[in-house]
């Protein structure tokens, strides 16, 4: 096969405006991640695109627009190589212009399905210092992608990092309101109950949630459902 020019539509700083603002209306992180999907196949050569996302050392297939993808970043996952790992762990742009001669992944290369890709870019998404996961551009044909679509997906991934780290942020603090309610209604029910003040209503919860090993908000949703503790040990 010849090499395929580039077939990306002319991207200017009104597209990526665009994406910006659908970025900062997306409701979280699953919807942030599918739409920098879905705009890298209108903005770049490519015929199918993946979101991984890495946190607290966990590695997650966060969106795909087709399911060869997921197939693929699951193929990597089992070897533990391949472009994808090597753009994660290494936190550098992984470029394969021709799969079919591909050799620094060998184990990789053999196993791949027999409905394939032609090239791929795999760029790491950093939000500040912190690698928060890779952004995959795949082409049915070889050498697809160019020196301009490589500078477009950067931009992309920066774009989709921000927002990652902005929703993930978002998610975190949602999760700490709703466990501060918890604990609030929680230490309410003792207080009514046992008449007591609020430091001793917490410092109950708090022990009980050490001597339990649980969480003290789980400790909150058990005592608000059941109107009870389990019997703390002795």
């Amino acid at each position: 096969m010849s090499p395929v020019v580039d077939q990306s539509p002319e991207v200017g700083a009104d597209t990526f405006a665009r994406l910006a603002m659908e970025l900062h209306h997306s409701g979280g992180v699953d919807e942030t991640v599918e739409t920098v999907v879905q705009f890298a196949l209108q903005a770049e050569a490519c015929s199918y695109a993946g979101v991984v996302l890495t946190a607290r050392g966990s590695r997650e297939v966060a969106a795909v627009t087709d399911p060869l993808v997921t197939t693929l970043y699951e193929l990597q996952a089992d070897l533990g190589e391949g472009p994808m790992v090597t753009a994660l762990t290494e936190g550098v742009v992984v470029h394969v212009a021709d799969v079919d001669n591909e050799t620094r992944w060998p184990v990789w290369a053999e196993r791949l399905p027999a409905e394939r890709f032609g090239s791929a870019l795999h760029v790491p998404m950093y939000a500040g210092a912190e690698l928060v996961g890779v952004l995959s551009l795949f082409n049915t044909e070889p050498h697809a992608f160019s020196a301009d679509d490589e500078a477009i997906a950067h931009i992309l991934a920066r774009h989709a990092s921000v927002a990652v780290a902005s929703a993930r942020d978002g998610e975190a603090m949602a999760a700490a309101v709703d466990a501060r309610k918890l604990v609030g209604q929680a230490m309410g029910i003792l207080m009514e109950r046992f008449d007591l003040d609020e430091p001793r209503a917490f410092e109950i919860l708090k022990r009980y949630s050490q001597e339990h090993n649980l969480k003290l908000r789980d400790v909150a949703q058990e005592l608000i459902d059941t109107r009870k503790l389990r019997r703390t040990r002795r």
